[in-house]
C-alpha cells in the first residue's frame, strides 16, 4: 500500500473517532413520579403520573414540551370537547433559576364523568439568560373546566425531568428572573453525570484528532523519507 493510501485511511480514522465521541449527548432526561394534591371545587383529590419534559433548540431558546403519561384529577360531570384548558409552571433551576409557563390544547375529545383527566402536551419556550447547566422539574398544574379551577401541587419534591447543559445569547452574563427553586449547590450541578460526561468526551475527541494528526504527519514524512531513499538508490 503506498504512503498516500495509509495517509488517507489514518485520517480517515482520526475524523471518524472524533465526530462519534463528539456526538455524544448535552441533554439528559428522566421520566419522574410527580405526586399531585389538587385542590378541586369538590374537594381535595391526589393522582400520580409520570412526567416527561423533552427540549429542541428553537433559535436563541429550546422549545420545551412537558407530558404527562396518566390522567390527574376528575371532574364530577362530562367534560365535553374543548371544556378543559391546561397549564402548569416548570420549575427550572441550576445556573438559570426562575420559572417557565406552558400551555396546551383543549380536550380533543370529551371526557367522562369520575375519569381520570389527560393532559395533552403542555409547550413552551424557555430562553436561557445564563450559560451552564440548567434542570427543569414539574411545578404546578392548573386545570380550568366549565368556569372553575383546579390547581394541583406537586407534593412529593419531585427531581428534575430533564437537564440540559445550556448557552445564552451573546455568550451569557446575565442576571436571571423569576421565582423558581435554587440550587442548593449555589447553581452549580454536581460534576457528574451524562453532561459532564459529554464533556470529557468531547475533550477526548479533540485529542483524537491530535493523535490521528499527528499519525498522518508521521506517515508522510516517512512516505517522504521512502521516496528519497528510492531516488538515492
Amino acid at each position: 500500500m503506498s504512503y498516500q493510501k495509509r495517509t488517507a485511511l489514518a485520517l480517515a480514522s482520526a475524523l471518524a473517532g472524533t465526530v462519534v465521541l463528539m456526538a455524544a449527548p448535552a441533554a439528559h432526561a428522566t421520566v419522574v413520579d410527580v405526586d399531585y394534591k389538587c385542590k378541586t371545587p369538590i374537594g381535595d383529590k391526589s393522582a400520580v403520573s409520570p412526567i416527561d419534559i423533552k427540549s429542541v433548540r428553537s433559535g436563541n431558546g429550546y422549545r420545551l414540551t412537558m407530558s404527562f403519561q396518566k390522567g390527574v384529577s376528575s371532574s364530577p360531570v362530562e367534560l365535553g370537547k374543548g371544556a378543559m384548558n391546561p397549564s402548569a409552571v416548570i420549575e427550572v433551576g441550576g445556573a438559570d433559576p426562575g420559572r417557565l409557563q406552558v400551555s396546551g390544547p383543549s380536550n380533543s375529545t370529551a371526557i367522562p364523568a369520575n375519569t381520570p383527566i389527560k393532559i395533552s402536551d403542555l409547550s413552551g419556550t424557555y430562553t436561557p439568560k445564563k450559560s451552564g447547566k440548567v434542570d427543569f422539574t414539574a411545578g404546578v398544574l392548573t386545570i380550568k373546566a366549565l368556569g372553575t379551577t383546579t390547581t394541583c401541587t406537586p407534593a412529593n419534591n419531585p427531581g428534575p425531568s430533564l437537564r440540559l447543559d445550556v448557552t445564552a445569547a451573546g455568550g451569557g452574563g446575565g442576571t436571571a428572573t423569576g421565582g423558581g427553586n435554587d440550587d442548593p449547590a449555589g447553581g452549580q450541578l454536581p460534576k457528574t453525570g451524562p453532561l459532564d460526561s459529554a464533556v470529557a468526551l468531547g475533550t477526548l475527541g479533540g485529542t483524537v484528532l491530535l493523535t490521528g494528526a499527528a499519525g498522518v504527519l508521521w506517515l508522510t514524512r516517512r512516505g517522504q523519507r521512502q521516496e528519497a531513499g528510492a531516488v538515492g538508490r
